[in-house]
């Protein structure tokens, strides 16, 4: 470890995140402008500086976590989920009159989208309880958390997490889909 720098016990780190969670998801609601999104991506900045917190000088925590918050956005914003689904939104807009269909454009691009999308899909179907139900409906029917809560009778909380794993268990199968 390096001068001035320590590791802090759970009781601190707790007190920390207390101290700094509205700021990194401020910080990730600026980036990705959807409040689930923010709260997964403060999740994941947090747990990223639980394992890093060593590596960081006291004196600059509240930096540092807004550091490591906003690369957590970008890596985000960056990954080919959020290109795949933004995407899809895309598509489901209509096209303008006279504009040349997405086919007409790239046949081969739009079958290998639709192709990409079709098995995006046909995992968060296949993925095992209790995510697969609530993935489905957050990710495909595009259902707000507590629509989901309610329908399922479970907490919101537990539906947060839950789309959460569900999202790092997609990102998974999907990097382990690229590697075969």
């Amino acid at each position: 470890m390096g001068k001035g720098v320590c590791r802090l016990n759970n009781d601190q780190f707790a007190s920390m995140m207390r101290q700094y969670q509205r700021l990194v998801y401020t910080v990730c609601y600026q980036f990705v402008h959807d409040p689930h999104i923010a709260e997964d991506l403060t999740q994941e900045t947090f747990l990223s500086a639980y394992t890093n917190i060593d590596r960081c000088d006291p004196a600059f925590y509240k930096q540092w976590l807004v550091r490591v918050a906003a690369n957590k956005c970008k890596d985000h914003l960056k990954s080919a989920w959020v290109r795949r689904v933004q995407a899809q939104q895309d598509d489901a807009l209509p096209e303008p009159r006279g504009a040349p269909s997405e086919e007409t454009r790239n046949p081969e691009e739009a079958l290998i989208a639709r192709d990409e999308a079709t098995a995006l899909q046909q995992m968060i179907r296949t993925l095992r309880e209790p995510y697969g139900s609530v993935a489905t409906m957050y990710l495909l029917e595009h259902q707000p958390v507590a629509a989901i809560a309610r329908a399922l009778g479970r907490p919101e909380k537990t539906v947060q997490n839950q789309v959460f794993r569900a999202k790092v268990i997609l990102r998974q199968m999907i990097q382990e889909r690229r590697q075969a």
